[in-house]
């Protein structure tokens, strides 16, 4: 658990550096995730973190005054609007340390609730690692940033797969039950699998890009993941590895 959280913090302090001298017209374009500014995506992970640090701390859901945002932004993203950018930084360096102070005294085991339901700690910590990852593409995007990745995405990885099951039953599909295999070359080089070594249902690619799939963050079309046909190709149609009604995922940019 100790370890799953040194990832979580050293994937937000590279956002926090890969981010922090970002010219300030930058912190007010658009970002790829619809009607998101950049500073949006990083008052995004306050939020939430600052929500999760409440959890952590309560074992339940806090309970707060309801407000509501614009339709495209939460209310607390319209606060990250009005506050200067180092105010903004300032806000989530604060919810994430917050979050991690809360949540490394608790048993991996123990459930917490999220997004209508209750998952592990683990779980709980890995999700907070997948969304500081994923909305950080869309926050370097904006920034015109470069991503680096890392080996921390063994743990998005890892979920990614694990969420195979919900992808499709979060779609109101039955989830196809054949064996799948997924094989991985980490960014450092390691390899990391997953599922049967006998299965006929492969994909095969970086961890990067397959990432970037499960998290929605690319079309697999536009990747250069290898897959078989069936269901290995439809479980990258309906990949989620993030909690909540089905995502609309973004559209094929390649399509010739």
């Amino acid at each position: 658990m100790s370890e799953l959280l040194d990832d979580l913090v050293a994937e937000q302090n590279y956002l926090d550096e890969a981010v922090r001298d970002t010219p300030e017209e930058r912190w007010n374009a658009p970002s790829p995730a619809g009607g998101w500014l950049m500073r949006d995506c990083i008052a995004h992970l306050a939020e939430m973190d600052e929500m999760a640090a409440e959890i952590a701390e309560l074992g339940a859901y806090p309970e707060r005054e309801r407000r509501e945002g614009d339709g495209v932004v939460t209310a607390r993203q319209l606060d990250g609007r009005a506050m200067s950018i180092p105010e903004l930084l300032t806000w989530w360096r604060a919810c994430r340390a917050r979050m991690d102070a809360a949540l490394r005294p608790l048993d991996m085991r123990d459930r917490l609730p999220w997004a209508g339901n209750t998952m592990s700690v683990r779980s709980f910590a890995t999700a907070r690692l997948m969304e500081a990852w994923s909305h950080g593409l869309d926050a370097l995007d904006a920034a015109r940033v470069e991503p680096v990745d890392s080996d921390r995405l063994q743990n998005i990885a890892h979920i990614g797969y694990a969420t195979r099951e919900f992808a499709y039953r979060n779609r109101g599909l039955e989830p196809n039950t054949e064996s799948l295999r997924v094989e991985l070359a980490a960014p450092s080089g390691a390899s990391w699998e997953w599922g049967p070594a006998d299965s006929a249902n492969r994909v095969t690619g970086t961890a990067g890009d397959f990432c970037r799939v499960v998290t929605q963050r690319i079309s697999y079309l536009d990747t250069a993941l290898e897959y078989t046909a069936g269901a290995a190709e439809e479980f990258l149609q309906v990949a989620q590895a993030f909690a909540g009604p089905p995502g609309e995922g973004r559209p094929p940019q390649n399509q010739g």
